[in-house]
Formats: C-alpha cells, structure tokens, sequence
C-alpha cells in the first residue's frame, strides 16, 4: 500500500472513530454514566493516534509538511484535540469532549471536503522559501496550539454564561444541570487562555521576526497580521484585568468570547482574502 493510501485509511478511521466518540460523549453528558465517559475517552485517543499517524504518513508522502490550505485545518483539528486532552487531565472533567470532539470531527470533514487529501501544487519558489525555515514551522504549531486553547476558553465561557443565566432566573433546565459547577466551568475557561496566550505571543514574535528577516515592505499592513494583533490585545487585556483588577467571571467569559470570535476571523481571512503577506491566503492554495 502506498503512503496516499494509508493516510487516506487512517484519516477515515480517525473521522469514524470521532464520530463514535461523539456519540458516546452526548450519553455521557445526558446519563452521567462512567462508562460512556471511558469509552469516549478511549476512541478520542485512538482517534488522535491514527490522526497522528495520517499527520506523519502526510508529511512522508509530500516530503515536508503542508501549512497551508485545507490540510491546516487538519493541523488544527489535531491541536485541538491534544489540548483538550491535556485540560481534561488537569481539570478531570469530560464534559467539554461532548463540545470539542464534535469540533474536531467538523474541521476533518470541511477539510476533506475541500480536497486536504488530494495532491497540490506546491506554493511558488519565493513562496515556498518563506516556509523554509524553522521559525514558521514553530511560529504555526504555536498559534496553531494558541487557537485551540482560545477556542476550549471560549466553549467553557459560553457554557458558564449560558449556567450563569439559568440560575438567575431560577429556571435551571435538565441539560444546564448536567454541565459542571460555575466555579469549574470559570476555571477551564481562565486556566486554557493562561496556557494559549504564552504560546500566541511566542507564535506571532517569532512571525514577526521571519516577516522582518524576509525584507517585505510593509508587511504589517497584512490584515492576518493585524487581526492577530487584535486577538493578542484582547487576551492581554483579559489576562490583565484578571490578574491586576479582580476581573469578575462573567466579564471573563465575555471577553473571552470575543476573542474567539476574532480568532475564527482570522483564521477565515488567512483563507479567503487573497492579499497580504501571508502565503495562506493565496487563491487555490
């Protein structure tokens, strides 16, 4: 068997094995049963080995890893599962996977959809030599890991002003009864955007610095570029306000949300607009 076909299998596999983790999650969160929760968990994980796998049997088969195009949402799918992962093990609460794991599976579909499994051409040579250097490659795998923690704040912001609301007007329904406490659910939300944004900011430094070694007249004027530069001040400020002024939960949570929102901005713009100095928003690419 090729190496085209065991990435396709395995990227097949991990999509099906989502799906069911998917639906073992929604019973968990409607039953609270254990073993629901165990063996979401245990299909998530083999998901993510086989989406590692298709990742690595990829980047084998094109000699090199693609950043751009619809294979980045492949990448991002598989931050996003790592990072729940690795909150699921310091907070211990599954709940967030009936959210995220769904989210997953949504990007490798749209990513499929859009032909991330098909042969490309390869961005032009002055292109290409942008992506030839060990900064970009970290500066992605930073913000790419920086996004899915912004994202988990966000589903866990929502979840906490949606509870939050409920409870005020004393109409707590059986699904919010089933989501965790608002001090738990304030917790994920805080501690992911305390992880994401060092990573964010060292992601965007280290872009920086490529975009001024390439010697690119007003590369700061790229709309990627700026709109990052939003989401980085609206995460700073988040972080300020929670740590200097006491930032009460529910001002977090939606200042959170308005983060991520950016976030999906920019990550819709890197794609659609064709202009600017980033090579992602080439058309066809």
């Amino acid at each position: 068997m090729t190496l085209n076909v065991l990435e396709s299998l395995s990227m097949w596999l991990t999509m099906a094995l989502l799906a069911g983790a998917t639906v073992l999650y929604g019973y968990h969160f409607l039953s609270k049963r254990a073993k629901f929760s165990f063996y979401a968990t245990l299909l998530t994980g083999a998901g993510f080995l086989l989406l590692t796998a298709s990742v690595g049997l990829h980047s084998s088969a094109v000699e090199g890893s693609r950043l751009w195009g619809p294979y980045s949402l492949v990448l991002a799918a598989w931050a996003l599962v790592l990072v729940y992962f690795v909150v699921e093990h310091l907070i211990r609460l599954k709940v967030y996977g009936t959210v995220l794991v769904p989210v997953a599976l949504v990007l490798l579909v749209i990513a499929q959809m859009l032909g991330a499994g098909a042969r490309v051409t390869p961005p032009p040579v002055a292109e290409q030599l942008l992506l030839d250097n060990w900064r970009v490659v970290v500066h992605v795998a930073l913000i790419v890991f920086a996004n899915a923690g912004f994202l988990i704040g966000a589903a866990a912001s929502a979840a906490y002003l949606g509870l939050e609301g409920q409870l005020k007007q004393h109409q707590t329904s059986t699904l919010f009864k089933r989501l965790p406490s608002l001090a738990q659910t304030d917790l994920v939300a805080r501690r992911s955007v305390v992880f994401a944004f060092p990573a964010y900011s060292a992601g965007l430094l280290l872009g920086i610095l490529r975009a001024i070694e390439t010697n690119v007249a007003t590369w700061w004027l790229d709309p990627r570029i700026m709109l990052s530069g939003v989401v980085w001040a609206i995460y700073a400020v988040y972080l300020y306000l929670h740590y200097a002024r006491n930032l009460s939960a529910r001002t977090a949570a939606r200042i959170a949300l308005v983060g991520a929102v950016f976030v999906i901005i920019v990550a819709i713009a890197a794609r659609a607009v064709p202009a600017g100095f980033h090579i992602f928003a080439v058309p066809g690419l």
